[in-house]
């Protein structure tokens, strides 16, 4: 019987669960995830820069809302989950997945500093037989861009010995209803072999996979789904201050149009956005816009709006403490 390919020995492994997992990062994204691979009888390691998250991880404890200390206790004691701070242990892996966060800088440009810095400490232990996958949302091209060249370096061929793939994080904090395994999961790879390697991993831990052409439209597709709710909350929030201006209840209205069966979806204002996502990450796609001379306007005033609230609710604050001859100062809220 002739050798196996690189890519059959993975899916090989990743059927018969044999296959090991790491994970970069155990944020919010990074540890639900590596505890569904655990879950599902892969040994999993995760690699965390953080030494209290990883002490946490071995020790059985949970320092995320949304998985109980348990189930962490349970798979850590099985031996199906661990956590390090040494990236060499990612030499031993057949699959590493990178859940890094992606902020803003100053100047609201993207800071990919992280996924720079998983990749570059990832890169040394890059072997053949490997699925690199990236979760962080980020700018149509990084995977390409960025992660591409690194996976290269030690010589492995793209689609035959190394597999590469982009899969956003879904990651809703909080929600009791959806979780990893049933919100579906949009996956792409860098090639055909690469997409085939990537839905056979993720539907181990999913129940619906969503495979998608390429990287790119992988990485434009979560800056949608976060655009669409910035600007709708903005649309919401100068909604609310128009309704202010003409005395009319804004929740009233809200409300009342929410009745509406077809072409109509609530949203409500609010103090501006918070989050991981949705003030970030539609403006890493102006700023890749921008730099191709393409101006992003919905999403620009999206932003002016949504970031001119707080400054408006603490007018409204100021406004009412003095209807009642009251200062601002020392009051709490």
């Amino acid at each position: 019987m002739p050798d196996m390919t690189a890519k059959e020995s993975l899916l090989a492994r990743i059927s018969e669960r044999s296959a090991r997992v790491g994970v970069v990062g155990l944020g919010y994204t990074g540890l639900p995830l590596a505890v569904e691979y655990a879950r599902a009888g892969f040994r999993t390691t995760g690699v965390d820069l953080d030494s209290d998250r990883c002490a946490e991880v071995n020790a059985g404890h949970s320092y995320i809302a949304d998985v109980p200390s348990e189930d962490v206790a349970a798979l850590a004691e099985q031996g199906l989950l661990s956590a390090t701070t040494d990236y060499a242990t990612m030499a031993e892996m057949d699959v590493a997945v990178i859940c890094v966060p992606t902020p803003l800088g100053k100047g609201k440009d993207p800071d990919i500093s992280y996924i720079v810095s998983a990749t570059e400490g990832l890169s040394p232990h890059i072997h053949d037989g490997m699925l690199v996958v990236l979760e962080s949302t980020t700018y149509p091209g990084t995977t390409e861009e960025i992660l591409l060249p690194r996976v290269l370096r030690n010589g492995c061929i793209l689609g035959e010995t190394i597999f590469l793939g982009y899969s956003p994080e879904r990651v809703d904090p909080g929600n009791p209803t959806y979780g990893t395994r049933n919100t579906p999961k949009v996956v792409a790879g860098m090639t055909p072999s690469c997409l085939e390697v990537m839905q056979a991993l993720y539907s181990t831990v999913v129940d619906t996979v969503v495979p998608v052409s390429t990287p790119a439209t992988a990485e434009m597709t979560k800056i949608l789904e976060n655009t669409f709710r910035a600007v709708n909350i903005g649309l919401a929030n100068e909604f609310a201050m128009i309704c202010e201006r003409l005395g009319i209840d804004v929740w009233e209205v809200v409300g009342a149009a929410k009745t509406k069966p077809f072409g109509f979806m609530p949203f409500y204002p609010g103090p501006g956005l918070g989050g991981h996502c949705i003030p970030i990450d539609p403006l890493y796609l102006t700023w890749k816009m921008r730099s191709l001379g393409q101006q992003t306007r919905f999403i620009e005033l999206a932003d002016t709006v949504n970031s001119s609230m707080p400054m408006h609710v603490v007018t409204r604050i100021a406004d009412a403490l003095n209807d009642e001859e009251k200062p601002i100062r020392g009051r709490r809220i």
